[in-house]
């Protein structure tokens, strides 16, 4: 069976692990047999039982103790050791041998997209597709200026990755009041230059605009995708983006 493979990215508290939740939900609910794979070894409490989990080959404890490390030195080394447990893993991954493989990424992006082990395991994980989908955090993304810093981001993790991405606008529910503007900056570079001129302080409204300027000019302005994981709204436009993406518009 051919295994495609999602990455959820984004910056921490953008709501990968439940975008992750709803994801399975949606793939379950329509016929398909998709699996998690927990990759954070620093999580906690998630929304879902991973099937595949990073913390049972990587134990944050047992570095702290061992390497006499604080909370970020653990969490740092347990990062750069993901990548020495791909065999395993994918061995886990082969065995399951899902439709999709649904990857929740740890929750400092930094951790898994700037370091060498995030990249190397996203390369070299043997999937017959893959994609990242980047969660821009509504309520992080309802200013223009932050709008465009996370804009910067996404286009960062993907030259990282090197793999198709999605953007996703998660948290819907909570900036609706804001939603048409930012899905009017998302798609229409004049709509973002117009509204980053009202900004007051005109020193960053022009680091801003030449940014956006930038990424638009170079092909890489991506429009978003937005969804709540609380009323489920926008994950059928998200499906259809994943199918278009990873089975060529053929969904299972």
């Amino acid at each position: 069976m051919a295994m495609k493979a999602i990455f959820i990215t984004g910056t921490a508290g953008s709501g990968k692990s439940l975008l992750t939740s709803r994801l399975l939900q949606w793939y379950r609910d329509n016929g398909a047999y998709p699996v998690t794979l927990n990759l954070d070894p620093g999580a906690v409490n998630l929304p879902y039982e991973p099937d595949i989990d990073v913390r049972n080959y990587v134990d944050i404890a047992t570095l702290m103790e061992s390497y006499g490390l604080g909370p970020n030195g653990s969490i740092i080394m347990a990062s750069d050791m993901i990548a020495t447990k791909l065999d395993e893993i994918q061995k886990e991954a082969d065995e399951l041998n899902p439709d999709y493989l649904i990857v929740d990424t740890p929750g400092q992006i930094e951790l898994f997209a700037f370091r060498a082990s995030g990249p190397y395991f996203a390369v070299n994980l043997h999937a017959d597709n893959k994609a990242t989908i980047f969660a821009f955090d509504g309520m992080l993304v309802s200013s223009p200026i932050n709008f465009v810093s996370i804009s910067l981001l996404a286009l960062s993790v993907k030259l990282r990755l090197k793999m198709a991405q999605i953007n996703v606008l998660t948290k819907r529910d909570l900036v609706i009041d804001k939603l048409k503007n930012i899905m009017d900056w998302a798609g229409s570079s004049m709509a973002l230059e117009h509204i980053l001129n009202s900004e007051k302080d005109a020193e960053y409204s022009l680091l801003t605009k030449d940014l956006a300027r930038s990424i638009s000019k170079g092909g890489f302005a991506q429009s978003l995708i937005a969804v709540s994981s609380i009323t489920m709204s926008g994950m059928v436009n998200l499906a259809a983006a994943l199918a278009r993406t990873l089975n060529q518009g053929e969904d299972i």
